[in-house]
């Protein structure tokens, strides 16, 4: 929604030629692992609009544009989830999958560096990972190993008027058993059973860890979810398979989690398949005056948030230790929904923030 403002709306309408960079890139639909199209189109703008332009080997867009020492990394990723939403624009809002989650923030950065490239005394690049909605995130991966930046704004959707300060991290994981059939009248647990036993004690366990850490739910909490489970049985031996994702704030004992999965699995096993952990910043860290700034000289009331879910903020940050925010425009609480838009003012705002942001650093 666009939030209030002393200033006319239109004020804030974004470039046409920033409208026809969003309008096409969620035009083109990709999925993680096939974002191909999308990404070439993504080289090709910003080719046109002065970046010096490479496709990595992971698959993602680079855009590089400014000069000076300083060195400045918008990371945002171009992939998306599935479900095909007709792209329109109606009544000042884009609809279409991606708008918000994370085509919105990366049009965001092609718009605002290219809008700032003549006052830059730093060198910008842009990057439009792939495979962020996937597990692994082997664009933000391979970006990871760059040098270390001097500064790095994560895509995703905050709100033009908010910087995100941090994303909780995640453990994946398959579980699966298999024993001999039996006869369902028969003593004993089935393998079902089984399964549903030891999500009871996961939950269980993560229920008590929220409680120790004194957090009874949002960010500070650590949250399962059962994605996925089934039964077989081919008359010889019983199986059942679950997919398990568990949301972790900063700070948990990963090694001592995983030994207590263990502990519950009992004679299944286990399969991690990916460990992200959870990474916040601090408020006083340079990045965040800027934003401030801009987001008055905006009409808005700056705020910060937090996010429940997890971002390549969480694969670079640990690594490269730089001042590091998330942002980018869009209601978050619309992600992978049917109803994903975003609204064109808010758009242009955010454009328009980022470039004063990119010109105050």
């Amino acid at each position: 929604m666009v939030s209030s403002s002393p200033l006319e709306s239109r004020t804030w309408e974004p470039l046409p030629e920033d409208i026809d960079l969003l309008r096409r890139l969620v035009e083109i639909e990709s999925l993680s692992d096939h974002e191909g199209e999308a990404v070439a189109e993504l080289v090709r703008i910003m080719d046109q609009r002065g970046f010096a332009t490479e496709i990595d080997n992971a698959g993602s867009a680079i855009g590089r544009i400014g000069s000076g020492e300083k060195h400045i990394v918008l990371l945002g990723h171009i992939d998306t989830v599935p479900g095909r939403i007709p792209v329109r624009i109606a009544d000042g809002v884009l609809h279409g999958r991606g708008a918000v989650d994370a085509k919105g923030p990366l049009c965001t950065f092609v718009a605002a560096a290219a809008m700032a490239a003549p006052k830059l005394n730093c060198r910008v690049t842009v990057v439009g990972a792939v495979g962020e909605e996937r597990i692994g995130s082997p664009g933000a991966t391979r970006v990871a190993r760059w040098e270390r930046p001097d500064f790095c704004i994560i895509g995703e959707p905050s709100g033009w008027d908010a910087v995100c300060l941090g994303y909780r991290g995640t453990l994946s994981f398959i579980y699966e058993h298999e024993q001999a059939s039996r006869h369902m009248a028969g003593p004993g647990e089935s393998i079902g059973e089984m399964a549903v036993a030891f999500w009871n004690g996961l939950v269980a366990h993560t229920d008590a860890l929220n409680a120790t850490r004194g957090a009874s739910g949002g960010y500070t909490a650590l949250m399962p979810t059962l994605r996925k489970i089934a039964t077989d049985s081919n008359g010889l031996h019983d199986t059942a398979v679950m997919s398990i994702g568990i949301r972790m704030p900063p700070g948990v004992d990963v090694e001592a989690l995983l030994h207590t999965l263990h502990d519950l699995a009992g004679p299944a096993t286990l399969t991690i398949d990916g460990i992200q952990e959870g990474y916040r910043s601090d408020k006083q860290i340079p990045l965040v005056p800027p934003f401030l700034r801009a987001i008055r000289a905006a009409g808005g009331q700056p705020r910060f948030t937090v996010k429940l879910g997890t971002s390549d903020m969480t694969v670079v940050g640990p690594v490269w230790k730089c001042p590091i925010v998330a942002y980018g425009p869009g209601d978050a609480s619309l992600d992978h929904t049917p109803e994903e838009r975003i609204e064109l003012a808010d758009y242009g705002r955010a454009v328009r923030i980022l470039a004063d942001v990119l010109e105050a650093l």
